[in-house]
């Protein structure tokens, strides 16, 4: 999954680039309010971290911008002003969830699993769709009880298709949350790498929609 991650402090940007790539995500970071603006703008992001205090065009407006025009991911927002009426105007202004500074990376983590799992429409901490179960906390696939070995490129796709699923995903929207913005979108990577996970997955769990792209958990 691609996240966008807007932070100014490079320390803290840094600290939590590291930890989201270590959870499996696919991150791109900066730390300005307008560049922020034009990627949330014209880019597909599973999810955005987003601090508040950012130079030139803050992260509140910034957040009301996006807003305003339709762009629906999932917004965690990072802060080091706690004060409750902040709280409540980030949450109005279309916030997902709130994590004051100084915090724990394995808080910001789960809230960010919390977000993305709302999203698709899912409450557990596992999703589950037939015999398959996911595990966003441990990076873990398992089919009828049995761990599957994959690689992480192989763990993101099954990843984002099963939050994603009863929905078919385009090979290009596939490829943007599966690689760094400068990856190859026009290969057949996609192909392959699904390929490769129906051998391990077994039949039947990822559905084709030719000239349309991916599903699972279809009907």
């Amino acid at each position: 999954m691609r996240i966008l991650l807007v932070e100014d402090d490079r320390r803290i940007r840094q600290d939590v680039q590291s930890a989201l790539a270590g959870a499996g995500y696919v991150v791109e970071a900066v730390g300005d309010g307008e560049d922020a603006w034009f990627r949330g703008s014209t880019e597909d992001y599973a999810a955005v971290v987003l601090d508040l205090g950012l130079p030139g065009l803050d992260g509140m407006s910034l957040l009301k911008r996006w807003r305003a025009e339709g762009r629906g991911f999932p917004v965690l927002i990072l802060t080091a002003r706690g004060t409750w009426r902040e709280r409540v105007e980030g949450i109005d202004a279309g916030a997902d969830d709130y994590l004051p500074k100084p915090f724990a990376m394995e808080e910001l983590l789960a809230r960010l699993r919390a977000v993305l799992r709302r999203r698709g429409g899912h409450a557990a901490a596992e999703i589950a769709i037939g015999d398959v179960v996911l595990d966003p906390r441990q990076m873990r696939v398992t089919r009828g009880g049995t761990a599957l070995s994959l690689s992480p490129q192989e763990y993101r796709l099954v990843s984002y298709l099963m939050h994603n699923a009863g929905r078919v995903v385009s090979q290009q929207e596939l490829a943007e949350h599966l690689q760094a913005e400068h990856y190859e979108r026009e290969s057949n990577a996609v192909e392959v790498l699904v390929g490769r996970v129906r051998r391990k997955l077994g039949g039947g769990f990822i559905e084709t929609r030719r000239g349309f792209g991916y599903l699972v958990g279809g009907d």
